[in-house]
């Protein structure tokens, strides 16, 4: 009998326990969602101009299919590019190995759309949302730039900006929908406890800072117009 009561409490407190957790993680979520909201945007024409477009990197392909994530945020800069929304790219990811360079693949795909190679810019530490965001400051010399990504991603993405001091915007580009898109927004939950830790407890740094690189606008060419 004893041991039943034991056992019986025991259980209780576990489930207290995950329930609490759970309470604290959910309204972790609502506030990162809820501050980012004035700083999202999702029609092209609304979005301010800027000079800098942030692209943070993501695998080009899941099991030999193209990634949606990947495909509508470089569709969707190169859009922002061409209609003069930004001028040039901070194309920012994980550089692992030789044969996986979220970047560089990035910067090949733009560059096949005819983005010029001079507005095109690189930070191969780009490891995790944390480091894309603060080396742009930090390294690159920018605090006033275009994210773009997914909503959810926007969201946490414009949390580590703000609590920088970085002046961050956020144009949110589709996404899959589904199962898919289910699973992808339970792990954020978990993404964003572990942005709330890195900015309020940890005071998580870069992995990397690195020499200063600040980013160089190339102006287009004046042409003289004909007699």
């Amino acid at each position: 009998m004893f041991k039943t009561k034991l056992l019986c409490r025991l259980f209780f407190y576990a489930l207290l326990m995950l329930a609490s957790v759970a309470v604290v993680a959910l309204s972790i979520d609502y506030w990162v969602t809820y501050g980012a909201k004035d700083k999202i945007y999702h029609d092209i024409d609304t979005l301010p101009d800027r000079e800098i477009g942030l692209v943070p990197g993501t695998s080009k392909y899941i099991r030999r299919d193209l990634n949606p994530y990947y495909q509508y945020r470089i569709e969707t800069a190169y859009k922002l590019f061409e209609d003069g929304k930004i001028k040039a790219f901070l194309l920012s990811g994980d550089n692992a190995h030789r044969s996986y360079n979220e970047p560089w693949t990035m910067k090949r795909d733009l560059l096949k759309k005819g983005v010029p190679e001079n507005d095109i810019h690189l930070d191969y530490a780009g490891f995790s949302t944390l480091d894309s965001v603060v080396r742009a400051k930090q390294v690159f010399e920018t605090d006033h730039f275009t994210i773009v990504t997914q909503q959810f991603h926007c969201e946490r993405a414009l949390f580590i900006a703000k609590h920088r001091g970085i002046d961050a915007i956020c144009l949110a580009v589709p996404g899959p929908e589904g199962w898919a898109a289910v699973k992808i927004r339970i792990r954020e939950i978990a993404a964003r406890v572990k942005a709330f830790l890195d900015i309020y407890l940890l005071d998580t740094t870069p992995r990397f800072t690195g020499p200063k690189e600040p980013l160089s606008i190339q102006e287009p060419p004046l042409h003289s117009a004909e007699q």
